[in-house]
């Protein structure tokens, strides 16, 4: 049971982890700054909807 509530905390945590933010940040400047903020915004709102599933 503990094992099902730990996963996407683990899933989180190994993104988080394998994802480099400078790589993030080059991409997201390279395909224009509203393009980014459409990136940002839709990644913020899958963490969240993810943290609410979780919680």
């Amino acid at each position: 049971m503990t094992t099902k509530r730990y996963f996407p905390l683990a899933i989180i945590a190994f993104l988080s982890t394998t994802l480099m933010s400078c790589e993030l940040v080059e991409g997201i400047f390279k395909a224009g700054m509203w393009t980014g903020v459409i990136v940002v915004v839709l990644v913020i709102a899958l963490i969240i909807w993810l943290i609410s599933k979780v919680f």
